[in-house]
């Protein structure tokens, strides 16, 4: 591809032929201010922030929706710029909400920054934010309208990323809203809770809806024993908002201080994606086996379970292709009823005074969290959700010193976990686990692939394949000898919905398939910590991998706690009990 020249504030650069006047001021090191822009979405040019002069323009052009051109002059900061960005940002603060002292994203709202960089105060238009009431229907994500500022991030991100379009834009000029299907509240759209608008909304119009101070009220509660477990992702995300490196890998710091806040007991969800591997693994051998071997109806592909945004979206867009999905419940949700059943016994508890607490990446496991099937334990399996960025005010609340912390070790039982759980937390990850266990379990050897990483699976291409042979299989898998197995992978809805049509149409090749909702995965979730980009995913995952690497234990079929869970409690995979207490049933939506 041909390069560009152009000149950006006395600066030569160049840059590849469709790049834009934003992309090349990147490349040479001077910032642009954005709101609408995100490195995920197509440009849009819709706030103007970005507005540059060009030598030769009739006017200042929107830099992030312009594309460079041979020769191009181009002044970032000129007077007339900067008081036209100035304009810009005082109308934009006349239809935003002014409770900034007490808005949950005070202090990382990208509106706030560049309103105190630029000196802006508000009075010199009138006050034309939306008065409507605040959306509190969803368990997952709040709607102020108030604070909303027309970027059009959010509906882009549902529409571009997700292929959901759940959200929308309705009307002109100053009543332009963002809506959904007939302004029905959250709660009764097809929002699958991802939180992806929540990660790209520049101010709080979109936020999680938060639990921190339910939380903190059974802690003090001297007649409750919490009980807290962390996902995966969390671990290489958490040190972010304090202070860290992207892509710091602070497990032990984050255990330490769970401990600090007051948690009775610190546990760690990766014990049940083990579990999740033994059990899902299970499921799928028995259907090849019915399929390949006993010549009976199997429903092939199938697919994960583990992203409840990804079973939401079936539940909606494909309802009638349920059948696929795996019957075992999500890690968390494995463990939340596992931990008033099992846990409880061993540890000579009343589950009743259980409070189970989970923190996640993802928005959508407080949906999943309060699902009417998922109380098996014959209580709420999980009580509450806390996102890593809930975990984060937490522990600033408590006046933790994060970066200082000594490490700390999970608490046994429940707690110990090998490095196939942890890459849960990327993309390809609970697939990569899977055939670490199955491939050994059908040929009694490890996977051909160097240091057990199995490298076709892995990366950020939004749908990725892989074929794995069964070669030299052992007695109890005979019928598999030779066989091919073909799986594939997908992150984002959009690239779930072209693998979900080729299922639908009955044209898929694939036996197992793994959907993660958000970008690269569970290190992207709409939980995680602000800003998000694919640079910022890449760094989580690989310290996902570096973990991984570091753990003793690499394959699920390892872990010693989760075979004494079976001698001592399950008896078996997809047994009675298991069948009980780990696997669940879904619901026909449809679409609303």
């Amino acid at each position: 591809m041909s390069n560009i020249s152009l000149t950006i504030n006395g600066v030569k650069v160049k840059v590849e032929a469709g790049a834009t006047v934003l992309d090349a001021a990147k490349k040479a090191g001077i910032r642009i201010p954005t709101l609408c822009h995100h490195e995920d979405l197509f440009p849009s040019g819709n706030c103007r922030l970005c507005v540059v002069e060009q030598k030769g323009a009739r006017a200042l052009v929107a830099s992030c929706a312009t594309p460079a051109a041979e020769g191009m002059e181009i002044q970032t900061n000129t007077q007339k710029v900067r008081e036209t960005r100035k304009t810009i940002l005082e109308l934009l603060l006349s239809e935003h909400g002014s409770d900034c002292l007490s808005c949950y994203k005070s202090g990382n709202c990208e509106l706030q920054s560049l309103s105190q960089e630029y000196l802006v105060k508000r009075g010199d238009f009138a006050d034309i934010s939306d008065k409507c009431p605040v959306d509190l229907s969803s368990s997952s994500i709040i709607k102020d309208d108030s604070k909303c500022i027309h970027c059009m991030r959010c509906v882009r991100t549902c529409e571009e990323l997700q292929g959901v379009s759940a959200l929308c834009s309705s009307n002109k000029g100053s009543e332009k809203k963002v809506e959904t299907f007939l302004g029905n509240p959250m709660q009764y759209t097809e929002c699958t809770n991802c939180g992806q608008c929540v990660n790209r909304c520049p101010t709080g119009a979109l936020v999680e809806r938060n639990y921190i101070n339910e939380v903190w009220d059974a802690i003090n509660d001297p007649e409750k024993i919490v009980v807290v477990q962390t996902a995966p992702a969390v671990r290489v995300a958490l040190g972010e908002p304090l202070g860290m490196e992207t892509g710091s890998i602070v497990t032990g710091k984050m255990v330490a201080a769970l401990r600090k806040i007051g948690f009775d007991a610190v546990l760690d969800t990766d014990f049940t994606a083990d579990l999740t591997i033994m059990e899902e693994g299970t499921e799928l051998l028995t259907r090849l086996k019915a399929a390949l071997l006993d010549k009976k109806p199997a429903t092939l592909p199938m697919m994960t379970s583990c992203c409840p945004a990804w079973i939401k979206f079936m539940e909606h867009e494909f309802p009638e292709q349920l059948d696929h999905l795996s019957t075992c419940k999500s890690p968390q949700q494995m463990f939340g009823s596992l931990v008033k059943t099992y846990y409880a016994e061993k540890k000579g508890i009343d589950p009743a005074k259980i409070v189970s607490v989970s923190i996640m990446p993802c928005t959508a496991k407080k949906f999943e969290a309060g699902r009417p099937e998922m109380k098996d334990s014959g209580y709420q399996d999980v009580d509450y959700v806390l996102t890593t960025r809930e975990l984060a005010h937490m522990i600033r609340q408590q006046g933790i010193n994060f970066s200082d912390l000594s490490e700390s070790a999970y608490d046994s039982i429940m707690g110990e976990s090998t490095g196939a759980a942890v890459i849960f937390g990327a993309t390809g990850g609970v697939m990569e686990a899977a055939l670490r266990t199955a491939y050994e379990l059908i040929t009694s050897r490890e996977v051909p692939f160097k240091n057990l990483n199995i490298e076709p699976v892995r990366g950020m291409k939004g749908v990725r394949e892989a074929t794995i042979k069964i070669e030299n299989a052992n007695k109890d898998w005979k019928f598999l000898e030779g066989a091919e197995v073909k799986v594939a992978i997908a992150h984002g809805l959009a690239n779930a919905r072209k693998i979900m049509n080729d299922v639908r149409a009955g044209k898929s090749s694939y036996h197992f398939i793994e959907i993660m909702a958000c970008p690269g995965g569970c290190i992207g979730g709409g939980g995680q910590p602000i800003p998000t980009s694919p640079a910022i995913r890449k760094k989580r995952a690989a310290a996902i991998y570096v973990a991984d690497e570091k753990l003793p234990l690499r394959k699920s079929h390892d872990n010693a706690e989760v075979k004494k869970l079976y001698k001592d409690f399950l008896v078996a995979p997809l047994g009675h009990k298991s069948h009980d207490l780990l696997h669940t049933h879904y619901t026909k939506r449809g679409k609303n």
